[in-house]
């Protein structure tokens, strides 16, 4: 693993500049991993919305990654949106991420957090990043489907 990067995670509009081209980054590479209807990932519009807590994790200024928190209602929260920059991968970026968004979660008293990413091969380290993390694999729920493309996975806020 590279040298873990020093940086802060905050929230922050996903409409800024550089922001946005992470996110166009993400989306592109999600369709080139998924058929359109597959894509679950959140357009900028959406990541802008009332029910979602958008974060960014930047060191020295640079944009390295973002992620969201979308609230589901009663409890349950779902991340969204989870994507650190290439060069910026295995550094912890991700990791500071998702525990900040843990910790939103748990302050707003949500006690479930879910998931939904790709069950394809290319998928697998997002997979074993979560699993690292607590969670583990579920059935769909909110308005998701069962798919041969997707993987669900849950787990418990702590208090």
């Amino acid at each position: 693993m590279a040298d873990l990067l020093e940086g802060v995670v905050a929230a922050e509009d996903p409409r800024t500049e550089d922001v946005r081209a992470l996110l166009g980054q993400h989306l592109a590479l999600m369709a080139s991993l998924s058929p359109p209807e597959e894509v679950h990932a959140l357009d900028v519009a959406a990541l802008a919305g009332p029910s979602v807590t958008f974060v960014t994790y930047r060191a020295g200024g640079d944009l390295l990654g973002v992620g969201a928190l979308k609230d589901l209602g009663g409890g349950h929260g779902e991340l969204k949106s989870m994507h650190t920059a290439a060069a910026a991968r295995g550094r912890g970026v991700a990791t500071a991420v998702l525990e900040h968004l843990v910790e939103v979660a748990r302050a707003r008293g949500l006690d479930r957090l879910s998931l939904e990413t790709g069950s394809p091969a290319a998928f697998a380290p997002a997979r074993a990043f979560y699993a690292r993390h607590g969670f583990v694999e579920c059935g769909p729920f909110g308005e998701y489907a069962e798919s041969p493309w997707s993987s669900f996975w849950t787990r418990e806020v702590v208090a």
